[in-house]
């Protein structure tokens, strides 16, 4: 893997993004409140102090030493017409040869929601991770009700692959998730 710089941005034509920081906290407690009850069904249950100032410090520590580690890079997601922050992606669960795949999750904060930019994002990510981490899969797996999320992974690519039980916890219950992936597009047989 490539040393990838924790000042790293990924430029779209209308977003751009850029690793979590310390300084973010108060536009991402914020965007991440308003947002709550749009995003709680589809992401793992919220720790009881999940809007918090030290959360937030733990989850960029963690965040920080994955990126530096290269096994996992998130994102914040910014408007590039106002530098408003709008959402999150990440890869995660980078794995090195000879698997060369990583894990997609993604976020959009509900004022935003519907409007292409998590569907730019995606691309934009994906366009950077394929040659940058040396990927040659992005997976991710989606709640089956999952519409919007559904819409950004098959109208950027991704395919469906089937389901996995009990994939993952969210909102307190281990859900049954329709798994996807892209695969670059150089490899593809």
């Amino acid at each position: 893997m490539a040393f990838v710089p924790l000042d790293t941005v990924i430029a779209g034509k209308r977003v751009a993004l850029l690793a979590a920081r310390k300084s973010d906290y108060e536009e991402w407690a914020a965007l991440r409140t308003v947002s709550r009850d749009y995003l709680e069904p589809w992401e793992p249950s919220w720790p009881s102090d999940a809007l918090s100032r030290k959360d937030w410090q733990r989850r960029v520590q963690v965040w920080t030493k994955a990126w530096k580690a290269g096994s996992g890079y998130v994102f914040l997601i910014r408007r590039l017409s106002d530098n408003a922050l709008i959402g999150g992606a990440s890869l995660t669960q980078v794995r090195p040869w000879p698997a060369n795949s990583a894990s997609l999750g993604y976020w959009m904060g509900a004022p935003h929601a519907g409007q292409g930019y998590m569907k730019e994002a995606v691309e934009s990510l994906c366009a950077w991770a394929f040659p940058m981490l040396n990927l040659v899969r992005i997976e991710a797996g989606i709640v089956p009700e999952n519409d919007r999320s559904r819409g950004v992974l098959e109208g950027t690519g991704f395919a469906e692959e089937g389901r996995a039980s009990a994939y993952l916890e969210i909102a307190g219950q281990r859900r049954d998730h329709i798994l996807f992936a892209l695969v670059r597009a150089d490899i593809r047989r």
